[in-house]
């Protein structure tokens, strides 16, 4: 029987490769393969990048608590207070001489400006100076007197009417209460306020176009009905105020805070408006938006205040400069 060789007791172990070199283990000197394994055992792993730790996700912008009543209140106030500062000549912007007239322009006022009403009067106050004078006019001569309000038929009706209703039921005078005022022909709400605020010194809201787009600008109501509008801001006031807050809202909507493109960047109150932003916030480009004497343009007035800073509006045909 042959002898076993050395080579038959790893008969069963794994064969190197072809192309290695044969091992050369000594007891002293192990081969670079087993060193090779040791160093890597003993190898401390390769430092790896640390993942970097989960940015935390940003928190959510916290959403401003809703504005207290009692802080609406006070703001709303402080606006009023700086409107003052701002429009100490605010006034209203119909020329008349007594309340008769007061209340012809106010009706004629509808849908045109003042301007186009302080325009036309004149010619119609020298024809019908009181309203025994108006009721007894003809509907054709008065239709062509108011022609250039707009809608001259429908206020010709209204003039008539309330003329003849003064002279009927008021002895031919403008009555003082407001209760009276709404029973003319072409006299709500807004137009008995004006008459009452502006010839008697009876305060009151007057919700125009441009009031009630500013009050809902300024947060301070969110109805629409000019009624509900009212009977909330004269909630937010002391009844002193109440004229001369219409006045001061109605002149910053018709200089500054326009409908369709406020001049924000240009506005004294902007810290406390919370639409800031709705309209041009660029200084320069705001300033360019200014109406009226806030603008160097003529006002509406063509027989303004004496305190009022602006040039007096250019009657009917004359170029506005």
């Amino acid at each position: 029987m042959p002898a076993k060789t050395a080579h038959s007791k790893t008969a069963h172990s794994k064969t190197a490769p072809a192309d290695a070199a044969p091992a050369e283990a000594t007891p002293s000197q192990p081969s670079e393969t087993a060193e090779a394994a040791k160093s890597a055992k003993s190898a401390k792993p390769a430092e790896t990048a640390k993942p970097s730790k989960a940015a935390a996700p940003a928190k959510p912008a916290r959403t401003p608590k809703p504005e207290s009543r009692l802080a609406m209140i006070r703001r709303a106030r402080r606006i009023n207070r700086e409107l003052a500062e701002v429009y100490p000549y605010a006034h209203p912007e119909l020329d008349f001489r007594n309340p008769f007239e007061l209340l012809v322009a106010t009706v004629l006022s509808a849908q045109t400006t003042d301007l186009r009403v302080n325009q036309t009067t004149p010619a119609l106050f020298a024809a019908y100076p009181t309203p025994e004078a108006m009721a007894a006019g003809a509907p054709e001569d008065l239709e062509e007197l108011i022609r250039p309000t707009g809608f001259f038929r429908a206020k010709s009706r209204s003039l008539l009417g309330l003329s003849q209703a003064l002279c009927e039921n008021f002895g031919g005078e403008v009555p003082g209460r407001i209760e009276d005022l709404v029973t003319l022909p072409g006299v709500g709400r807004k137009t008995a306020n004006v008459v009452l605020g502006n010839a008697f010194g009876v305060p009151g809201i007057t919700v125009d176009t441009h009031f009630g787009r500013l009050v809902r600008r300024f947060k301070w109501t969110e109805q629409e009905d000019p009624e509900r509008v009212e009977e909330e801001i004269c909630a937010i006031f002391p009844k002193s105020e109440w004229t001369m807050l219409s006045h001061r809202v109605v002149f910053h909507g018709r200089r500054i805070c326009h409908a369709r493109k406020p001049a924000c960047g240009a506005c004294p109150i902007a810290p406390l408006c919370p639409s800031y932003g709705e309209g041009e916030t660029d200084p320069d480009k705001a300033r360019k938006l200014l109406k009226y004497e806030k603008g160097g343009q003529p006002g509406q007035r063509l027989s303004p205040p004496a305190d009022y800073p602006g040039l007096p509006a250019p009657p009917l045909g004359a170029r506005t400069p």
